[in-house]
């Protein structure tokens, strides 16, 4: 079940007060944040059970100057069968039917993924509003998303004006993702907050309320260009103001940790971090995705492993 099936964020109207009392114990977030992978782990006969959840909410990615038609499609295969028919018998998960949660692409290669998607349930995602950077015109981000949803595009992934929270405009940001939201009309949008250039965590908090007060449906750590891109503290900051967001207008909002997760380990940690900050309710890929390319390389060699007892070759797990 995709994001498609789950109520939308509706918004609510901008709330100042809420916003100043904002505060982030920058110091407890990192030890907490350190201790996360170490003080918590999934025992060994669970892992693939994990594992094989963690691909269910992989946005399988490509967005490489080099995409052309036929990678998206190569794309698109692995996304409908993640797993090699070998392990998929010998783990006995055939009637699973294992897919990744979507496909995110740029607008140019929406049609070419519908297509090569088409029967298969999984959604598309296209990235706008200027991505990486958001540094267009505002129009022309505008009209970027209106391309994507017409060209069938079900999820628009948007990038805020890193400007507006450098400088603590936040009725601005607020104005610019409504209208986004607007935008993108039936779409579910995942409003991108390239928290690696944000700087302190606080920004990151005020911002996470920003845009889930203008509607988004989830909220996403990083475009994957930054420096810094997904990182535990910054997880822990977004995922408690998505709790504290739930509290106080009844609705669940998505979250997105993407850019720098490539391990199994590290999907593994980022599970047990929306289990403990957010609960089993958000354990699903209508409220949880990974942002990710070369993730489920590691991940399909880890349940090989746990077939086999060997670790196979990544030539043996192709991507595309």
């Amino acid at each position: 079940m995709t994001s498609a099936n789950h109520k939308r964020n509706p918004g609510m109207p901008l709330d100042l007060g809420w916003l100043r009392a904002t505060t982030v114990n920058l110091s407890a977030t990192q030890r907490r944040a350190q201790t996360l992978g170490t003080r918590r782990s999934v025992k060994s006969d669970w892992q693939a059970a994990w594992l094989l959840r963690a691909i269910t909410m992989i946005d399988l990615t490509t967005l490489a100057g080099d995409d052309t038609p036929g990678k998206v499609t190569r794309l698109c295969a692995k996304a409908r069968q993640p797993l090699r028919q070998d392990l998929i018998d010998a783990l006995d998960i055939d009637d699973l039917n294992v897919t990744v949660g979507a496909v995110c692409v740029y607008h140019q290669r929406v049609q070419d993924a519908l297509a090569a998607l088409r029967g298969s349930g999984i959604p598309v995602a296209a990235v706008s509003t200027g991505f990486p950077a958001g540094l267009s015109p505002f129009a022309q981000r505008i009209e970027e998303i209106h391309q994507s949803v017409e060209a069938g595009a079900h999820e628009i992934d948007i990038v805020i004006s890193r400007e507006h929270v450098l400088r603590g405009n936040w009725r601005a940001l607020y104005e610019e993702v409504c209208e986004m939201r607007r935008a993108c009309g039936s779409a579910h949008m995942k409003t991108i907050l390239a928290t690696g250039e944000l700087r302190p965590l606080w920004n990151v908090a005020r911002a996470s309320k920003v845009c889930m007060m203008a509607g988004a449906d989830f909220i996403k750590t990083s475009t994957g260009k930054e420096p810094v891109n997904a990182t535990l503290e910054v997880g822990l900051t977004m995922t408690r103001e998505i709790r504290a967001y739930e509290a106080l207008s009844g609705c669940r909002v998505g979250f997105k940790p993407a850019g720098g997760i490539r391990s199994a380990k590290d999907a593994l940690n980022w599970l047990i971090l929306i289990k403990e900050e957010l609960g089993d309710a958000w354990l699903n890929n209508r409220l949880f995705r990974f942002g990710a390319s070369g993730l489920l390389t590691d991940i399909e060699r880890q349940l090989s492993h746990y077939a086999t007892g060997r670790y196979a070759a990544s030539h043996h797990m192709p991507m595309a």
